[in-house]
């Protein structure tokens, strides 16, 4: 209900026996199944509420081993699938039960504490991600002690503490903030606010330590000029692969490459950065001044009115008639719409109709037989 409340979709499936371990869902044929029953963007796992604060020792033999097993379940059906680990929280009053075998567990604190540690560590064993329930449960008591995130039974979740939890899901599945979803459930709209403030808060702090986006793939680069002579630099993150398209018509897939220009002109670079399940674009426009070449005086044009409302005029000089390909892009790198010119010697004018493109900012690219330049311009 979240999820439709933000405007997302979401295809889920589940296997959740009372009780149930992760060793038990790892030989678990249902469990098994469901997980190969399609390629999932996510896989939440969670063991059993007491088995991950025991002893590490402990934790070592019964808990992680059958993390891991998971995990290569998961990623054998899908490489691409991000596994997520459930941090439950402590119970109210500690495990009593087990108290006196290990008195880190006589406490709520103690139990979150080995509770935190345990998924934090699974995370991190097996490069997945950490939902922070237990952690926005901590945050919610430190805040307002009154509100009850318990049922009668001081484990499971009350409602309240129900509704926590999905916040916390959202914000770490979505990548965006439960802040002001409309879906309150049986809550009012003070404690609804109060607990999607919670969730957004724990996980955005600490989007690194929860490793939430770090399988996602930023595409970035720099680069150094001598000459026609341009050394790239990839800086992206997470990304294994390059895919360069440098303006001119050439390319290539090294990290950093190094390209030389033919002629002067202003040049739309693009990287296309990957890792084998997402990829990120970015765009960068460099100028090429070839020493000794007197730079043509087609390369200055004019874009207006900028920004624009659905209509945009071109102005520019030409010394000799040529042929023009102008092109629109997004900041994607894709080409939206494509215009061919024959202009004659002296003002050239032509306005480009935009309709059917979203606002934003885009780029206009002219190509000529002698150069190429682009520039950017903002869509009302």
């Amino acid at each position: 209900q979240l999820a439709i409340s933000g405007g997302d979709s979401l295809i889920h499936d589940q296997n959740t026996p009372g009780g149930y371990t992760l060793e038990g869902h790892a030989s678990n044929a249902t469990s098994i199944n469901k997980i190969n029953s399609r390629n999932w963007d996510f896989v939440i796992l969670q063991d059993q509420s007491q088995r991950p604060s025991f002893p590490p020792a402990q934790v070592a033999v019964q808990v992680y081993p059958y993390a891991k097993l998971l995990d290569s379940i998961i990623r054998a059906n899908d490489p691409c699938t991000e596994p997520i680990f459930y941090m439950t929280w402590g119970r109210k009053y500690g495990d009593q039960s087990n108290c006196a075998n290990y008195p880190p567990l006589c406490t709520y604190a103690g139990m979150q504490g080995r509770l935190r540690t345990s998924y934090l560590q699974m995370a991190q064993d097996n490069n997945a991600t950490v939902a922070p329930c237990g952690v926005a449960w901590w945050e919610s008591i430190l805040r307002d002690s009154t509100l009850e995130l318990y049922s009668a039974d001081q484990s499971h979740p009350a409602y309240t503490g129900s509704y926590l939890n999905a916040c916390v899901f959202y914000a770490a599945i979505y990548r965006k903030s439960p802040l002001g979803l409309n879906f309150h459930g049986s809550l009012d709209a003070v404690t609804a606010t109060f607990l999607q403030n919670v969730a957004h808060d724990v996980v955005f702090d600490s989007l690194t330590q929860w490793r939430i986006g770090h399988q996602i793939v930023t595409a970035s680069f720099s680069s150094s000029l001598s000459n026609a002579t341009a050394q790239f630099q990839d800086n992206s993150q997470n990304a294994t692969s390059w895919q360069w398209s440098f303006g001119d018509g050439n390319t290539d897939t090294a990290a950093s490459p190094i390209h030389t220009y033919a002629s002067s002109g202003q040049y739309i670079v693009q990287l296309i950065a990957g890792n084998g399940c997402m990829q990120d674009t970015l765009l960068d426009t460099l100028n090429i001044s070839i020493v000794g070449l007197q730079a043509p005086d087609y390369l200055q044009f004019s874009l207006s009115p900028n920004p624009c409302h659905g209509t945009l005029a071109i102005e520019m000089q030409l010394s000799v008639a040529q042929t023009l390909d102008i092109k629109v892009y997004d900041l994607n790198g894709k080409i939206l719409k494509t215009i061919q010119e024959s202009a004659s010697t002296g003002l050239f004018r032509n306005q480009i109709v935009l309709t059917g493109l979203n606002p934003g900012i885009y780029l206009l690219e002219i190509r000529t037989p002698k150069g190429v330049y682009s520039k950017k311009f903002i869509l009302e």
